[in-house]
């Protein structure tokens, strides 16, 4: 699958669920535990501003963990997105990238980190509002198989980014396969 067609596919489709969230739905819990509904919004929009700097080749010097979103943040992210879809495009993925302190990344390394955050916490972000899970099934597997290469064990567990591997049935859907690969549990959020 094309990088820009996936990445901008992704992104639209968590876009459309980050304008979904109703103000009554802010406080509910997701299936990240470090977050609610509101701190989830806010995560994204924050990354997705960073991660559209730093693809420029701009430094970001705000904290993206203490993004607050102003009173529009579908408006934020669909902005930022655009961004970085224009980055990648202009660009290419023939480089390395930073995303946080000094050191860079090969960019296909941080377009799969990119794709990875916004496809899992856009599932976190459907099933936490009642919302459908709005990525195909060509994009999830896609975005599993990139993840099943690119996420090392060491960063699983306690204390790391990403949850141990929670067991999901190999014929559920790709999303809630990405989404047990990257620690969530979807028999305990899918209806």
């Amino acid at each position: 699958m094309d990088e820009i067609e996936l990445l901008s596919g992704v992104l639209s489709k968590t876009g459309d669920l980050v304008e979904g969230v109703g103000s009554g739905r802010l406080g509910a819990a997701t299936p990240c535990e470090d977050y609610d509904v509101e701190r989830l919004v806010d995560h994204l929009v924050g990354w997705l501003l960073l991660f559209e700097a730093r693809c420029h080749g701009r430094e970001f010097d705000a904290d993206p963990a203490r993004y607050r979103s102003g009173p529009d943040p579908a408006g934020e992210f669909r902005a930022a997105a655009a961004g970085l879809v224009a980055g990648w495009e202009k660009y290419g993925f023939d480089r390395e990238v930073g995303v946080t302190g000094d050191g860079k990344l090969p960019a296909a390394m941080v377009l799969n980190m990119t794709l990875m955050e916004y496809t899992v916490h856009g599932w976190d972000l459907a099933v936490a509002t009642g919302q459908p899970v709005p990525f195909t099934e060509k994009e999830a597997a896609e975005i599993l198989a990139r993840a099943e290469v690119t996420l090392p064990p060491q960063y699983r567990g306690e204390g790391m980014p990403f949850g141990d591997i929670v067991p999901v049935a190999e014929d559920a859907p790709a999303a809630d396969r990405l989404a047990g690969f990257l620690g969530r549990d979807p028999a305990a959020w899918t209806r």
